[in-house]
């Protein structure tokens, strides 16, 4: 048996009739900017977040960065971001001026430790970065009260967790601002790139909504040196189609999850673990192996995809030597980027391609 890491076949296939039709319908309008699509994908996104105003923007990255330069935050600034995560986090940071400092992530949950926050905060942090990694919210409400504390913002990365909740608040709607992506691997995926920027602060969406269209509030009023970030028509056509199978599609996800984490019995396997008071939409399946290097090429040989997330941690990159930070520094991090192991995880798996998939792991 072959089981992709990912495939969208059986998705596409479903509301394939849907998704050439919304297409053949902007097609036709020849308004392929910033037009009724986008509109109208910007309000039911908001409500499907149960949150004020959404932007659509280019990518996840710069719904991240738009909001921290819509914040004021730059050079000579300090964002805390966790030590586990995609390098885009840290990034959207870089490309202000401001310095990401990293804390270590719980082991178990894989998202930022509200406990080593405070110990990362100085007189230049500016805002926290919390990261719903895999699918998982972070731990809002301990992250939150230290932000009180510091008067800091809390900008919820949520590239990886649409439709996850925390205390029964969805994502997106947990912080000051959160960025979403939608790239097409994403639970949420356009057929290309595509972001968003949510939150219920009208001054920060407007900001941001001038800042992503060359910093402009009206056609050739410039009042910001802005950037060209904008979720073109086709994009947002095709994600209305998508966001009203969202729910159904995580409902899947969670099936599935629950058959690896109930059958998948192996000493040598570390299965995720959910945390009190969340609902995971388990866009990655990571589990931890200290052979991973060998178990991999055992499920890839065995028709078995996989994937790692992420296989160096950001501190450990080539394009952040510049903050000479040794390995051993995060050890945490480092210990998960070593073992860390994503399988298959995707709707449209049956029933047989997840047990082959579990017979394949207790088999190791």
């Amino acid at each position: 048996m072959n089981i992709p890491f990912v495939s969208f076949e059986v998705m596409h296939g479903e509301i394939e009739e849907k998704m050439l039709a919304a297409f053949k319908n902007v097609y036709e309008k020849n308004w392929f900017i910033q037009g009724n699509e986008v509109e109208e994908f910007e309000k039911e996104f908001a409500d499907y977040c149960k949150a004020k105003y959404c932007i659509g923007c280019g990518n996840g990255l710069d719904a991240l960065f738009l909001i921290l330069k819509a914040y004021g935050i730059g050079e000579g600034d300090e964002v805390i971001v966790p030590s586990n995560t995609y390098i885009a986090t840290a990034l959207a940071v870089s490309y202000t001026g401001a310095k990401p400092v990293f804390v270590e992530p719980e082991i178990e949950y894989y998202n930022i430790n509200p406990a080593c926050i405070e110990d990362a905060v100085t007189d230049k942090t500016k805002a926290i970065m919390a990261v719903h990694l895999y699918g998982q919210p972070a731990k809002m409400d301990e992250i939150r009260a230290i932000a009180i504390k510091y008067n800091l913002k809390v900008i919820e990365d949520s590239a990886q967790a649409h439709g996850a909740t925390y205390k029964g608040i969805k994502t997106g709607n947990l912080g000051d601002a959160a960025g979403f992506s939608f790239y097409p691997g994403k639970n949420l995926g356009a057929l290309g790139d595509g972001g968003a920027i949510v939150t219920n602060d009208m001054e920060l969406a407007k900001k941001c909504r001038a800042l992503g269209n060359y910093g402009s509030d009206y056609k050739y009023h410039h009042i910001y040196k802005g950037n060209n970030s904008r979720l073109d028509e086709v994009q947002a056509a095709l994600l209305r189609i998508k966001l009203r199978e969202l729910d159904r599609w995580n409902k899947r996800r969670n099936e599935i999850a629950l058959r690896y984490i109930n059958e998948i019995k192996n000493d040598d396997i570390i299965l995720p673990v959910t945390a009190p008071d969340m609902t995971h939409v388990y866009h990655i399946f990571g589990i931890r192996c200290e052979r991973r290097d060998e178990l991999e090429k055992y499920l890839n040989n065995n028709g078995i995809g996989t994937n790692k997330h992420y296989p160096i941690p950001i501190h450990l990159q080539q394009a952040y030597e510049d903050l000479n930070i040794p390995e051993g520094t995060y050890p945490i991090a480092e210990a998960i980027s070593n073992t860390e192991l994503s399988i298959p995880m995707f709707y449209g798996m049956t029933e047989d391609e997840v047990s082959y998939v579990i017979e394949k792991l207790n088999e190791f």
